[in-house]
């Protein structure tokens, strides 16, 4: 439990502060918001993890500190602000004034966006997904699946050749140049992040600052879906950043907890349930472009798969 001492403070601290804004109603709304932020994001947690096992521990550090101040404030309040700005051609200080005081117009500004937000994030997480799926594993969880992908993951690019070919089919059904645009900003994204952390790592040991900005482009690929669906809920933007921010903080409990306990290695499919997680994840941002799928069914089905994983480790762990 000490691990998460601190994320139960900013809670209590949260709903206070969501109390005096609007009462018991303001106090359920934060909190569903919250549950909504950890659902959608506990896969985050277990890719966190992974990543940041093989940083330097200055910057493991760095990131559970001043990763959370970029995690709260920069991509559940300051990033939403830009893309709205942008996207209706305004100024940063009429966007906020528009936040405070118009959230309606906000979010219908925001949603206007949306489908160029979730084609750079879908870009994005579906790379994270299919570099993982066609790399070379030493433990495997679906294992006949994985065998077949390891098998083309032997072609040179394949990641970026598989997601170039969906690019090509989600563009040219959108007709739509931002779409097309901002996918593949997403892959460029991607492939310069890595490409850098790669070419900065030592002996195993990722990039700080590389590894840093990769967590944060990740962080901010899985929050669209949450600032979005947060409207849903409600459209006070005061209740949406303490939400999603109180939610933020138990990911990077969850994150701190895996890293110094060595959950991923004790659960060796969870690192598996993970990345399926953000494969579906990914898969429903691209289809959001065309249609609606509800936050319930993507938190539900990364939930789901989760703990499929964490089932499945259990019981090996137990019968060996």
């Amino acid at each position: 439990m000490k691990y998460f001492y601190v994320s139960f403070i900013i809670a209590v601290a949260g709903l206070v502060a969501a109390y005096f804004l609007g009462g018991f109603a303001a106090v359920y709304l934060t909190a569903i918001l919250a549950v909504l932020e950890v659902s959608l994001s506990f896969d985050n947690a277990v890719v966190n993890a992974k990543i940041l096992k093989t940083m330097d521990e200055v910057w493991q550090k760095r990131f559970l500190t001043w990763g959370i101040i970029i995690a709260v404030f920069g991509m559940r309040l300051v990033f939403p602000v830009i893309i709205v700005a942008v996207a209706a051609g305004l100024s940063l200080q009429d966007t906020i004034h528009i936040a405070l005081f118009d959230p309606e117009k906000y979010h219908q500004i925001l949603l206007s966006a949306e489908k160029l937000i979730y084609a750079f994030g879908g870009a994005f997480l579906w790379m994270v997904f299919s570099d993982f799926l066609f790399e070379e594993k030493e433990v495997r969880w679906i294992k006949p699946f994985e065998r077949t992908a390891e098998k083309f993951g032997r072609v040179n690019n394949i990641s970026l050749i598989v997601a170039m070919i969906i690019g090509i089919i989600v563009t040219y059904d959108a007709k739509s140049y931002e779409v097309a645009i901002a996918y593949f900003l997403g892959l460029l994204s991607y492939s310069i992040l890595k490409g850098v952390n790669e070419a900065f790592s030592a002996e195993g040991v990722k990039s700080g600052l590389m590894g840093l900005l990769y967590l944060e482009v990740l962080d901010a690929s899985f929050s669209f879906d949450g600032v979005i669906g947060a409207f849903a809920i409600t459209p006070n933007i005061w209740l949406i950043m303490i939400g999603l921010g109180v939610g933020a903080m138990f990911v990077r409990s969850l994150t701190i907890w895996m890293v110094e306990k060595g959950v991923l290695d004790e659960y060796k499919y969870l690192e598996h349930g993970a990345h399926y997680a953000i494969g579906v994840l990914a898969v429903i941002m691209l289809l959001k472009i065309f249609f609606h799928v509800g936050e319930l069914i993507t938190g539900t089905l990364g939930l789901g798969l989760l703990i499929a994983a964490f089932v499945h480790s259990k019981i090996e762990k137990t019968t060996k």
